[in-house]
């Protein structure tokens, strides 16, 4: 069967030798179109079956008020959180909301971008593929006046306001944990050094390091790629060097998982041969054995952030904000060697943002079981 070409107003447009504008007024009997004109317009369009696209005429006529989200994936858990955020802010707004996906692409990412633009969007709320090292798209949209909000992983902050998680200061406490429960070599696995959220938390990581007076080893950093083959691969090197690591910071859920398998199949034990941490607290991190120990985010409240943001700038408020919203570490059985469960773990994170405070009881003598 062949595919059915939908006629538009440009191919009336282009056989009747005149702009589409002056079709669009012909097929609607302006009175500063000639007579003659509208009929031939009409005719033309009967016989080449044209019907009008509702959805763009609604479009032009702001009805209903559209906003774009664009985002890497939608499998996860953590971006799934953030949509029903930022769809829920929006449809409390009388918003509706496009969702795409980038497929962790720069020319998907760019494409969507595009589509969006085209289908006349009020905003676009989006987060960077890995791919992604050029801005010159998302720069191209404050030429045109669309209000942008980016989230999680971000660009171009002195331009457009932005919503994250606290980066360093939670690798930071995470990699404290590791060390505070027996660890002495932590190592870290994150996705591309170009992505502003690998930086971050790689900083957090090496400030823990520092702060404890632990020389900053390379071959303990591997940041390849946010995949779960390439975590394997990160593993492998890892737990092939000379003085393997006692433990594991990986900056999401998945290089963690893919963590865990590797170590495992060496014969390893987690955590008392290899703690390990991971990001954003995917669901099944309550299902995996051992539990995983896990930074989690308010992704939830990410989402509701970054829509009122666009909100706020479709209603006139072009002011740059960076909104930081706070995570909080989950302690599970991954992190916590055997040998060190002389420590009863009493943790107490601070409901006020961006404060945190564990507190440690340290017994003289072994627990009995």
């Amino acid at each position: 069967m062949e595919n059915r070409k939908h006629t538009s107003l440009k191919d009336l447009a282009q056989a009747l030798g005149v702009s589409i504008p002056t079709v669009s007024r012909a097929l609607k009997d302006s009175p500063e179109i000639s007579r003659e004109l509208c009929a031939k317009a009409k005719k033309l369009a009967k016989e080449m079956n044209y019907r009008p696209n509702p959805f763009a005429m609604s479009l032009r006529k702001n009805a209903p008020r559209i906003i774009g989200v664009i985002v890497p994936d939608i499998v996860t858990h953590f971006f799934a959180s953030i949509l029903n955020g930022i769809e829920n802010m929006a449809i409390d707004n009388g918003y509706f909301v496009i969702i795409t996906t980038s497929h962790e692409s720069f020319e998907h990412e760019k494409r969507n971008i595009e589509n969006l633009v085209n289908m006349r969007v009020e905003g676009i709320i989006a987060c960077l593929s890995q791919e992604t090292t050029d801005f010159s798209h998302f720069a191209a949209l404050k030429e045109i006046n669309m209000p942008l909000i980016l989230f999680d992983r971000v660009c171009l902050t002195d331009q457009f306001s932005s919503v994250i998680a606290d980066g360093a200061q939670s690798a930071q406490m995470a990699t404290q944990h590791l060390l505070d429960n027996g660890s002495k070599r932590v190592a870290f696995i994150g996705g591309a050094n170009h992505l502003d959220i690998v930086k971050r938390r790689k900083h957090g990581y090496l400030e823990a390091l520092r702060d404890n007076r632990i020389p900053i080893e390379k071959e303990l950093v591997v940041c390849r790629k946010i995949d779960y083959e390439e975590g394997q691969i990160a593993t492998e090197t890892l737990l092939s060097l000379p003085q393997p690591p006692d433990a594991i910071l990986a900056m999401n859920d998945t290089l963690a998982f893919a963590a865990m398998e590797v170590i495992k199949r060496h014969g390893l034990r987690i955590p008392d041969d290899i703690a390990i941490i991971g990001y954003t607290d995917e669901q099944h991190a309550n299902y995996v054995e051992p539990k995983l120990s896990a930074v989690s985010h308010q992704t939830y409240k990410m989402g509701e952030t970054a829509c009122q943001l666009l909100i706020d700038q479709i209603k006139g408020d072009r002011t740059v904000k960076q909104v930081v919203i706070p995570t909080h570490l989950q302690i599970r059985e991954s992190s916590i060697k055997e040998n060190n469960k002389k420590m009863l773990y009493l943790r107490n994170i601070d409901t006020a943002p961006f404060t945190y405070r564990e507190f440690y009881l340290i017994i003289s003598t072994p627990l009995q079981y």
